[in-house]
């Protein structure tokens, strides 16, 4: 029976879709989450706290692949994938493929930072790597409106752009990256549009039946300027294929 690969963040937007696209090709697949291991799930469920190191050696034991899908949202990234690399270097000689995100590396700011500083971990690891830089996920471009439902009006930062892509692109991209050889890093993958932050909200307003004032707010510091300036976007890699509406038709 072949080795399992595990995916770090199994329960996330992006690891979900990984893992069920892993079942799909009928894989052994193991799930890294925190939590307890849910009746119905099918899957090998490593319980495990990437942060404290709690279930780690016993969640990569064995594995032939790691798709490192898990986030602290920049508190705490490049040590738990220094905890994950270390614990993996221990167990064998997995394969890391690990999801960045295009423009770390010209947009400074403390979640880049942790990101790109996790990239190079994996690099210096000793162990085969791939590293797939992506665009802004659909969900969360969509939650940037959601989370001001409340508010009289909807906020977006001026002259900011996107190119949101879909967690199911990114998803089969991972998958066939984990599958082939380690490959260093590869090319950036972004969504199909690049658009911007205004209209995407009109996207979001339209798709949930609301009318109200969306405000262009001026965000200055450096990091603002990179991304007015298009360091998170990847035009000339618009390979993802779902648009941002075709997501809100099935989520919102």
């Amino acid at each position: 029976m072949a080795n399992p690969i595990l995916v770090t963040g199994g329960t996330g937007d992006l690891g979900r879709e990984v893992v069920r696209r892993l079942a799909a090709e009928d894989r052994r697949v193991r799930v890294m989450s925190r939590r307890p291991r849910p009746a119905d799930v099918r899957h090998e469920w490593a319980r495990c706290d990437l942060k404290t190191g709690d279930g780690l050696a016993e969640a990569v034991d064995g594995v032939s692949a790691i798709i490192h899908c898990a986030s602290t949202l920049g508190r705490r990234d490049e040590q738990v994938t220094r905890n994950l690399v270390e614990a993996a270097k221990r167990a064998g000689d997995p394969h890391v493929v690990y999801i960045s995100i295009v423009g770390i590396d010209v947009i400074r700011f403390f979640y880049y930072n942790e990101k790109l500083a996790s990239e190079k971990v994996i690099e210096e690891s000793g162990l085969p790597w791939t590293v797939l830089r992506a665009t802004q996920f659909h969900e969360l471009v969509a939650r940037a409106s959601s989370a001001q439902r409340r508010l009289p009006v909807t906020i977006m930062p001026s002259g900011f752009r996107f190119q949101p892509v879909s967690t199911g692109d990114v998803a089969d991209r991972l998958v066939a990256l984990a599958s082939g050889e380690p490959s260093g890093r590869v090319a950036d993958m972004g969504g199909p549009e690049v658009r911007s932050a205004r209209d995407l909200a009109e996207a979001y307003q339209r798709s949930v039946g609301r009318r109200k004032p969306i405000v262009s707010l001026w965000v200055p510091g450096k990091a603002a300027r990179a991304f007015r300036a298009g360091g998170n976007l990847t035009p000339e890699n618009a390979t993802g294929v779902g648009t941002f509406e075709e997501f809100l038709s099935t989520r919102v």
